[in-house]
Parts: structure tokens; C-alpha cells; sequence
């Protein structure tokens, strides 16, 4: 009889522990969506992209979604976290979007490449990136653009909001809409400060090529005759014998 009951336990522990599996929440992952932007194809300008930070309340080890509430508090979702490093996504969206607006391929994240020289360099913080089951995605950052010589040119803080559906999944579709215009903005700021580099850069090189062309060239001098000496007749001179 004592079989019979082992058997009994052990399949009762084994329906708990399948009940409480299925009162366990999935975990759905995300990431941002960086839509279909185009390839660029030409040489655009040259922009770096960073340093770029986020704000502290966003870089979670736990990776959740943070849920903004009514009141201004915030919490975590219980059921929903990035798929990977979200610094990291917001990156490579950014850059996808900016050379893709620039029609450049020659835009490159911080800390660059080597020899790479850049006409404008882009920092960016952002201080949030956030939405909730109520609230509307919000995205506030402050870039900064430098020249080539490293001055500052601009700086400027911007703040954007798109409206979901309340589902973490719209939530992440419209948190990755406000970076997409963020992206757009930046580079209608960059454009203008780029070609105003390139122009710099040609009037610097033209004296250059002026001086050069204008610079006359050097008269061949002809040969020198080599000095000899004349030869002179010599005065009679007496001879003595002894």
C-alpha cells in the first residue's frame, strides 16, 4: 500500500508545481523599432556621433520597462523588458535615421574610428525616454553640436511626445517614433553647420592652390664657362752660362 501512495505524492507535487507555472506572467521581450529607413549611397557629411547618454533610471540591470503613472511616480512592468543593451538600440537607431536624412554613409558612433576627421560632432543627453498604461510616450534630451575644430556650435533642449494604445507593445512603438524624430530634427540642426564646414575647409584651400599656381618658375641659368687663364707672351729673357 505504501507504493500506491508514493505514487499519489509524487504526482500531486508535480500538479503544484505545474500549477505554479502557469500562474507565473511571461516575460514578452522588446526592442526599438528603427523602421525602414533608406541605405545612403553618397559621401555625405562626416558626423560623430557621441558621447550619448542616458538618463540613470533607464540603465536597469533588470533590463524592465519603466511605467510612468499619473502622479509622476515610477514603476517597473512586471511582464515586459528589453530584448538587449537599450543604449545600445538607441544608438543604432539614431545613426540608421541621421544617415539616412543626410544621405551620408559617413557617420560613425563615439569614440570614432582612426583618421576619421569629422564635420560635426553630435552630443546628446537624454534625460528621459519613458511612458506608462496612461501616460504618452515622452522622450527630453539636450544635444550639443560641435565644429570641426571641436567649438561648440549649437546647443538646444528639445522634448517630444507620442500617444499609444496602452500596451507595453505600443508603448515601445511609440517610444521609438520620438526617437525617430529626434533623428530628424538633429539632422535638419546638422546640415546647415556642415555645409557651412565644407565651405570653410574650400576657402582655406584656395589661397593654397592660388599661391602655387601663380608662384613663377625658376629660369634655367646657362652653363658657366670654366675660368682659364689667358695665356700671355713672355718677356725676353737672357740666359747666363758659366
Amino acid at each position: 500500500m505504501r507504493f500506491p501512495r508514493f505514487r499519489l505524492l509524487v504526482l500531486l507535487v508535480a500538479l503544484s508545481l505545474l500549477s505554479a507555472c502557469s500562474l507565473r506572467p511571461t516575460t514578452t521581450l522588446y526592442r526599438l523599432d528603427s523602421g525602414n529607413p533608406e541605405t545612403p549611397e553618397r559621401n555625405g557629411p562626416a558626423v560623430l556621433l557621441g558621447p550619448l547618454t542616458l538618463a540613470d533610471y533607464l540603465q536597469r540591470e533588470d533590463a524592465l520597462l519603466v511605467q510612468r503613472h499619473e502622479d509622476g511616480h515610477l514603476s517597473t512592468a512586471s511582464d515586459a523588458r528589453w530584448a538587449g543593451d537599450l543604449k545600445a538600440d538607441v544608438d543604432q537607431l539614431l545613426l540608421r535615421h541621421l544617415a539616412w536624412h543626410l544621405d551620408s554613409h559617413r557617420l560613425v558612433p563615439e569614440p570614432g574610428a582612426p583618421g576619421f576627421k569629422p564635420d560635426v560632432q553630435v552630443q546628446l543627453n537624454i534625460t528621459r525616454l519613458d511612458s506608462g498604461p496612461q501616460q504618452p510616450a515622452v522622450l527630453e534630451a539636450q544635444w550639443r553640436l560641435l565644429d570641426r575644430r571641436g567649438h561648440l556650435s549649437e546647443s538646444r533642449l528639445i522634448r517630444l511626445q507620442e500617444p499609444h494604445q496602452g500596451s507595453s507593445a505600443d508603448q515601445v512603438r511609440a517610444q521609438s517614433l520620438v526617437l525617430q524624430r529626434l533623428a530628424e530634427r538633429l539632422a535638419v540642426a546638422i546640415r546647415p553647420l556642415a555645409e557651412q564646414q565644407a565651405q570653410a575647409a574650400a576657402a582655406a584651400a584656395e589661397p593654397r592652390r592660388s599661391t602655387r599656381a601663380a608662384a613663377p618658375k625658376a629660369q634655367a641659368k646657362p652653363p658657366r664657362t670654366p675660368d682659364i687663364p689667358i695665356a700671355t707672351p713672355t718677356r725676353n729673357v737672357e740666359v747666363f752660362r758659366f
